[in-house]
């Protein structure tokens, strides 16, 4: 493959299907239907730990701790809204959703990587983890190739899963097996992946992008993918999953820079691939809580139509972006997305009317609002029930 895919292939993997869920909330009518609202500053938190898996939108840090990772945000201007405007590895200006879910759900921000517990904290790894850990790797994907070509080292999924097997191992140590059990059966499990494996899918076979058999082919490795991941989580003690769907993923900065042909809109191939996966995703989770044995409840993002209208008609959404297309921090060009993000990259100033913060990335605005759909938005946000419902849900 000559060098210029490569780089193609760097420059869109480190999108995420979670910039697809971060949109949700901007669209206007969130109606807060959880059991009583975000939960900020609550007494307790409504459930006892969060356990993030996912990629770049997710991912608060855990990249830091890989060594030859290419995929990293822990640096200016990444952060510059954080708390003393510290990069800390999150692809965001600020907070990114899992942060604001988890604030909303009583708990501080998100729990921290888990490769921080490991590298410099061992001695104290099973207290540490028992109110969660964050598992997420910018740039990974179902796939355990997805994303070494481009970025030579990522933590894939399945390796997310199996980390979380060293937890299971803590919590039985420490609470005993009943306690671990029951304690994990309240616990909250969010998950975002999917976009990185097809990105790279997409441009590795760019040339074939609209053969419908190499398509669901394709995806139905995806799914027999996802599935078995699950399944292994569900097997650990799992029973309350948080899953985001995918967006109109083709209309992200970049892609839409890339896209000369189409004088800078949406490309619909891509669109078209996550339309399909949704599909596969929201029939495996039905077909997963039909199953009695398992145990286990859901909630589901619906992302597709909903960015896809923001985008469209920002100003009828009320959501107060001013553009929705362009890039805050970028290296100018096209959209202001023909180069990532950086500390010489001149950043907007005004970060709030901004969908996107960089080339696939949404704001911390834009992250805010969406937490606030997952948590307690309706019907026409998530399925079958929000988040806080979830968390309440007696089962």
């Amino acid at each position: 493959m000559g060098r210029w895919r490569w780089k193609y292939i760097t420059l869109l993997l480190l999108v995420s299907s979670s910039v697809w869920m971060n949109m949700v909330g901007k669209l206007s009518g969130v109606t807060i239907t959880g059991p009583s609202g975000p939960a900020v500053g609550a007494a307790a938190p409504a459930v006892p730990a969060i356990y993030v898996f996912g990629d770049s939108t997710a991912d608060v840090g855990t990249n830091n701790y890989v060594r030859r990772c290419g995929a990293k945000a822990n640096f200016p201007h990444f952060g510059i809204d954080y708390p003393g405007s510290k990069p800390t590895g999150r692809f965001s200006n600020g907070y990114n959703s899992v942060d604001f879910l988890a604030q909303y759900l009583g708990f501080k921000e998100s729990p921290p990587p888990y490769m921080y517990f490991v590298t410099y904290d061992k001695r104290n790894f099973a207290r540490n983890v028992l109110n969660g850990t964050n598992f997420a790797s910018g740039g990974s994907g179902l796939l355990d190739i997805t994303g070494k070509g481009p970025y030579k080292k990522v933590v894939p999924f399945s390796e997310q899963v199996r980390q979380f097997g060293t937890i299971r191992k803590a919590y039985k140590k420490i609470l005993g097996g009943v306690a671990a059990q029951k304690r994990l059966s309240y616990s909250l499990f969010l998950i975002s992946v999917g976009s990185n494996d097809l990105f790279e899918h997409f441009i590795l076979n760019f040339t074939r992008q609209s053969d419908p058999k190499l398509q669901q082919a394709f995806i139905n490795s995806l799914l027999t993918s996802y599935e078995n991941h699950l399944r292994t989580l569900l097997k650990l003690g799992a029973k309350r999953l948080g899953v985001v769907s995918l967006g109109p993923i083709g209309c992200c900065p970049i892609l839409r820079a890339k896209n000369k042909i189409g004088n800078g809109q949406c490309f619909e191939a891509v669109n078209q691939y996550a339309r399909a996966f949704n599909l596969g995703i929201e029939a495996l989770l039905h077909k997963l809580s039909s199953d009695k044995s398992l145990h286990m409840k859901y909630t589901i993002t619906k992302s597709f139509d909903m960015t896809l209208s923001l985008i469209n008609n920002p100003i009828s959404s009320s959501s107060g972006f001013k553009n929705t297309k362009s890039a805050c921090c970028g290296g100018g060009g096209d959209l202001n997305a023909e180069n990532a993000c950086s500390p010489k990259s001149v950043v907007c100033e005004d970060r709030n009317s901004f969908l996107f913060w960089d080339q696939f990335h949404p704001t911390e605005a834009a992250y805010k609002l969406a937490a606030m759909a997952l948590y307690g938005g309706g019907k026409q946000h998530v399925h079958p029930i929000n988040i806080g419902q979830l968390a309440a849900l007696k089962f």
